[in-house]
């Protein structure tokens, strides 16, 4: 009986080992057809790293001293880039907004600009008010506060 949970706890913790580990965390090979997306799209990129998230591979790259994500469907197909700024490096429109909106007294944490395939660009600025109080705010390219959302 003994012998059996030990061999359970210590698959589990073998599982939970490799899962975990840094060398384990790209499950599948990058694509062919993804890394040269990639270069069509960012040929300037640098410090490239590659993280399968099983329904994408996401690029994460520097580019003009921003750090970036970038998204790819298995066929290389573009699906969406985030640009990581500060408030210095924000649009004058959408840092106006955010400085406009009930959330201005409340720390930014992180800003992104974010480009998804069809769709116009968005600002997503992540606000804290205290260590339970955070909002993710999403922001057109004019500052119109367009929707919040509660993060964990």
């Amino acid at each position: 009986m003994h012998q059996q949970r030990y061999f359970r706890y210590l698959g589990i913790m073998l599982l939970v080992s490799l899962l975990t580990a840094p060398g384990f965390a790209q499950l599948r090979k990058i694509p062919f057809d993804v890394t040269d997306a990639f270069m069509s799209r960012y040929p300037h990129a640098e410090k490239l790293e590659w993280r399968d998230k099983l329904t994408a591979f996401e690029a994460h790259f520097y580019l003009n001293g921003f750090e970036m994500t970038a998204d790819f469907t298995a066929r290389g197909d573009w699906q969406k880039t985030e640009k990581f700024l500060n408030l210095n490096t924000l649009h004058n429109e959408v840092a106006a907004g955010f400085k406009k909106c009930r959330y201005a007294g409340w720390a930014i944490i992180s800003i992104a600009e974010i480009s998804i395939i069809s769709e116009p660009v968005v600002y997503r600025i992540l606000v804290k008010k205290t260590s339970l109080q955070k909002k993710y705010l999403y922001f057109n390219a004019r500052g119109k506060l367009l929707r919040e959302a509660i993060t964990l």
